[in-house]
């Protein structure tokens, strides 16, 4: 049997942890804690095909106002969403983000309204589509033209993206087909 720490350092011990970071988990799509990170599946699709992400959505005002700020890598097949509910014209900027971003502006057709290639780390320089966009997504830098996406190309996510495949989510984004 172990002793117990004496009352001096348990109180030492407790202010320690209330000063530590946070850890993030991974958190499933269908977790009702509107405060944990969700991830869907997106979708793009371009003239060289149909593109598959996993992306955390950040949907609260506080998940938007972090973003992917402080991140030291994200994967090929990762981003962070950012939805526009009611849809807005929406100004991004790079503080505090350490690595470059694609930021592809959604309009609510579900096409591509604007593609910002390359956004630099720590620059404050706004950018924006100019026009209400239904969401926002920003993809690890020189993504899209890996890729060969472009303005125009269709955005959908959730179970709009794979039909197939089981979802339970709110934030299905199922644009009419282009004509």
């Amino acid at each position: 049997m172990r002793p117990l720490p004496s009352p001096p350092l348990l109180l030492a011990l407790a202010l320690l942890a209330a000063c530590s970071p946070a850890r993030q988990s991974a958190t499933p799509a269908n977790r009702s804690d509107e405060t944990a990170p969700v991830t869907l599946p997106l979708v793009i699709r371009s003239a060289s095909g149909a593109h598959r992400f996993d992306v955390e959505v950040a949907r609260t005002p506080d998940q938007q106002a972090q973003g992917l700020m402080f991140r030291k890598s994200l994967p090929d097949d990762g981003g962070m969403l950012f939805p526009m509910d009611p849809p807005r014209t929406a100004s991004f900027w790079m503080k505090d983000t350490l690595i470059p971003l694609d930021m592809l502006f959604i309009h609510t057709d579900g096409s591509i309204a604007f593609l910002k290639a390359q956004a630099q780390p720590y620059d404050r320089t706004p950018v924006s589509a100019g026009v209400p966009v239904a969401a926002v997504l920003e993809l690890r830098g020189g993504r899209a033209a890996d890729l060969g996406i472009a303005q125009g190309d269709r955005v959908s996510w959730g179970g709009c993206a794979v039909p197939n495949a089981k979802r339970a989510t709110d934030l299905n984004f199922c644009p009419a087909a282009s004509r």
